[in-house]
Order: C-alpha cells, then structure tokens, then sequence
C-alpha cells in the first residue's frame, strides 16, 4: 500500500491534495490526521495541518476496476480474472469478443498491459507487473515465435545469410534470444531503435 504525507492550511485542504496526487477518491484511502493544525490570533503564527493517506484498496481490486471500465467504455463483452502472485498480477480476459481486445498481433493487449500497469504502480510503493492475457494468445504467440526462431535458424545456418527479422517488442524479442542461446552455430542480437528494433539471426563463422 502507498502512502503519503501532506500538508494544507486545513485538514480538509491536505486530504484533498492528496487524493489528487495518488488519483484517487475518498473512499479508497484511510486518512491519519498528524497535526490538525491552528488559525493562529489573526492569522498570525498559523500553523499547517498534516495528513497521512493510505491507499487501502488492494492492487487486484484496483486492476480489475481499471480494467473494467476501460473495456465498457470500448461495449466488449468478456469476463476479467486477476490473480495476485507475490510481485505480479496475472490478467486473463476470455469472451466471445476477446480479439477485438487482443488486436492485430496483441497490439491492443501490450497497450491496456501497458496502460494498466502505468495506472497500477503510480499507486504502490514497490513495483508491480501486471501481465495480461486474451483467450491464452500469448502462449500462442509464444510457441509460434519458438517455431519461427528455429525455422529461421536452420535458414541462417544453409545459407551462411544473416536474417533480420520485423521489429518485435522487448518481450517478443527476449522469447527469440532465449530460443535460441543454446543453438552453437546461430547467434543473435538486436539492432535499431524502438518501437523499430529487430532482431538479426546470424550463422557463426
């Protein structure tokens, strides 16, 4: 849970600037009043109040809730299971209409896992991952670059031809390195800049 410490000229002030540094409302924090502070004779030698506000609503509850209202906002009618593992939350989404949220080549997925994570850690003290999936694309995805990794490789080594693949995310091009690091006649590596980096696929001289 993430906590902070504010000042106002009343109590009132320094919750409210708190809230709105954390982005949350009212009911999802406890408030902890350290000073109440005092108006002073005049105005004079008035003194701050000080608050202490503490999210209190778990990151499970929040991810779903943020989820949720992203994907009624879009009219996509699927369910959201969120699992909390140590530094982790685990997002699977399952529908009729899960590709319009899954996207052309999990696009949309990276973005809402992006967008949520953003949302999520702006609240915590430590950091958490959040990683969602869709009707289990991403093992999909994953076995599928497996597969093309090693098609690839083959190619590399009967050619004696480095192959540069199309640009990928970090995660995508970590599936093809770890494919392939153990191959002792292929090596791999990156090049470019994001979101254009690629990987290259290169038969050891």
């Amino acid at each position: 849970m993430k906590s902070i410490r504010k000042k106002g000229k009343t109590v009132e002030q320094a919750v409210e600037l708190a809230l709105k540094e954390l982005g949350v409302s009212r009911e999802e924090v406890d408030v902890e009043v350290l000073d109440a502070g005092s108006k002073g004779i005049f105005s004079i030698l008035a003194k701050d109040a000080m608050v202490m506000v503490t999210v209190k609503q778990d990151n499970a509850d929040f991810v779903f809730r943020f989820l949720s209202q992203i994907i009624n906002a879009m009219k996509v009618n699927v369910s959201i299971d969120v699992k909390e593992e140590g530094n982790h939350i685990f997002v699977n989404l399952q529908g009729p209409n899960v590709g319009l949220l899954i996207g052309r080549r999990g696009e949309t997925l990276d973005a809402l896992q992006y967008l949520t994570g953003l949302a999520l850690n702006k609240r915590t003290d430590e950091y958490i991952r959040v990683i969602i999936d869709g009707a289990g694309y991403r093992v999909r995805r994953k076995n599928t670059l497996i597969r093309l990794a090693e098609k690839l490789a083959k190619q590399a080594k009967k050619t004696g031809k480095k192959i540069t693949l199309e640009p990928m995310p970090p995660y995508e091009r970590k599936i093809i390195h770890t494919a392939l690091q153990n191959d002792p006649a292929v090596k791999t590596y990156s090049e470019g800049l994001e979101p254009y980096r690629r990987i290259v696929i290169e038969a050891k001289q």
